[in-house]
C-alpha cells in the first residue's frame, strides 16, 4: 500500500501521480524524474500552443478581422481560464487549453495589424518578438540552472497583476495613452517575475500539473509580447 496511487492521480492525464514513497516525497516533492517529464511535457504543449496561437493571428491578421472588443476579450479570457482550471484533470484538458489560447491568438491579429500600420511597424514586431523570446530562454534557463525557488513572490505577483488590470481598463476607458504605456511596462515587469514563479515551482516540485503549468508560462509569455509590443511601437502613436 505504500506505493498505491492517490484516487485524484488515476483520472488526472496533465498531473503526476502522487505516492507516499518512491518518486515523490510525502510532502508531494517531485524528484528530479518527475520534475524532469512535468518540464518535457509543459514546454512540449507550450510550444504546441504558442504554434497555434501564432496560426489564429496570422489568419487573424490576413483576413483583416476585427478586434473582439474589450468585453468580449475580457470574458472570453477569463471564462476559458475558468474552463481550463476546472477540466485541468480530466480529458477536456488540452482542447480546452487550445481553445484560450486560440481565442488569445485572434485577440493578437488586430494588434499586430495596429503594429505593423506605423513607420517601421515591421521591425517592431520582430524586436518584441525578439526580445520576448530572448527574455524567456534567459529567466527560465536561470531557473532550471540555479534551481532557486521564487515561490515568495507568489503573493506580491498576484497583486501586481490585479492592479495592472484595474489599471489598463481605465486606461482604456479614459483614453489614456501615457497611463497604457506605464501599464505596459508594469505588465512586462510581472510576467517575467511570473516565468521565474511558474519555472521555479515546476523545478522544485510545486506544480506537477503540465497543463496548468502550460497556460500559466503561456499568459505570461503573451503579455510579455503584447507589452513589449505596446513599449517599441504603439508608445510612439497618437492613438
Amino acid at each position: 500500500m505504500n506505493n498505491a496511487y492517490s484516487p485524484r492521480s488515476v483520472s488526472s492525464p496533465g498531473q503526476l501521480p502522487e505516492t507516499r514513497s518512491g518518486n515523490t516525497t510525502a510532502h508531494g516533492e517531485l524528484h528530479s524524474a518527475d520534475v524532469k517529464r512535468v518540464l518535457r511535457n509543459t514546454y512540449a504543449l507550450l510550444a504546441m500552443t504558442l504554434l497555434f496561437s501564432a496560426a489564429v493571428a496570422v489568419t487573424t491578421l490576413t483576413l483583416q478581422l476585427p478586434a473582439p472588443g474589450l468585453v468580449v476579450t475580457l470574458v472570453g479570457y477569463f471564462g476559458l481560464l475558468f474552463a481550463v482550471y476546472k477540466l485541468q484533470n480530466s480529458g477536456w484538458a488540452l482542447p480546452a487549453v487550445f481553445a484560450l489560447t486560440g481565442f488569445m491568438g485572434y485577440t493578437l491579429g488586430p494588434l499586430l495589424t495596429q503594429s505593423l500600420a506605423l513607420p517601421g511597424g515591421a521591425h517592431t514586431v520582430t524586436l518584441a518578438l525578439g526580445a520576448t523570446g530572448a527574455t524567456f530562454l534567459a529567466l527560465s534557463g536561470y531557473v532550471l540552472l540555479t534551481r532557486r525557488d521564487f515561490s515568495f513572490m507568489g503573493g506580491f505577483l498576484f497583486v501586481g497583476m490585479v492592479i495592472a488590470l484595474m489599471a489598463g481598463i481605465a486606461a482604456v476607458l479614459l483614453q489614456m495613452p501615457a497611463l497604457g504605456l506605464a501599464v505596459s511596462a508594469m505588465v512586462a515587469l510581472l510576467s517575467a517575475g511570473l516565468i521565474l514563479f511558474e519555472t521555479s515551482r515546476i523545478v522544485n516540485g510545486g506544480e506537477t500539473n503540465y497543463v496548468m503549468a502550460t497556460v500559466s508560462l503561456y499568459v505570461s509569455v503573451f503579455n510579455l509580447f503584447t507589452s513589449l509590443l505596446s513599449l517599441f511601437g504603439l508608445g510612439g502613436s497618437n492613438e
